[in-house]
């Protein structure tokens, strides 16, 4: 019977213990497996930061008491708004397709205009 050797897969150092073993210790095992995720959290992450951006950029739009406000595609640009992030769209019974991040939402209108509204609490 040969005896096999094990070692960590984070650092590479020999292990003891349990036959199944795959780590040294808690940290290493931690550090393996954060590098496993490190590239889906971080663009989970980026895109949850621009979504949370788009949404600050509409409710910023929108004055104090009021529920929708237009503003041209130029003044979104320039505030950093992504047209390419957003959570989900509604249709209307006209047909008009609704862009919203999270509760805050954007129609396109003609000549490069949009329609900023605040969505209704369900």
């Amino acid at each position: 019977m040969s005896i096999e050797k094990r070692t960590c897969l984070n650092c590479g150092e020999p292990i003891r213990g349990r036959v199944d073993k795959k780590f040294c210790d808690d940290s290493c095992r931690n550090n393996y497996n954060n590098q496993q995720n490190a590239i889906s959290t971080n663009l989970i992450r980026n895109i949850n930061n621009a979504l949370k951006r788009n949404r600050n950029i509409l409710e910023s739009l929108i004055p104090a008491g009021e529920d929708l406000a237009k503003s041209s595609k130029d003044k979104l640009m320039r505030a950093g708004f992504n047209f390419k992030y957003f959570t989900h769209i509604y249709t209307n019974k006209k047909g008009n397709q609704y862009h919203y991040c999270y509760d805050f939402g954007f129609l396109e209108l003609e000549n490069d205009w949009f329609l900023i509204v605040k969505g209704k609490e369900q």
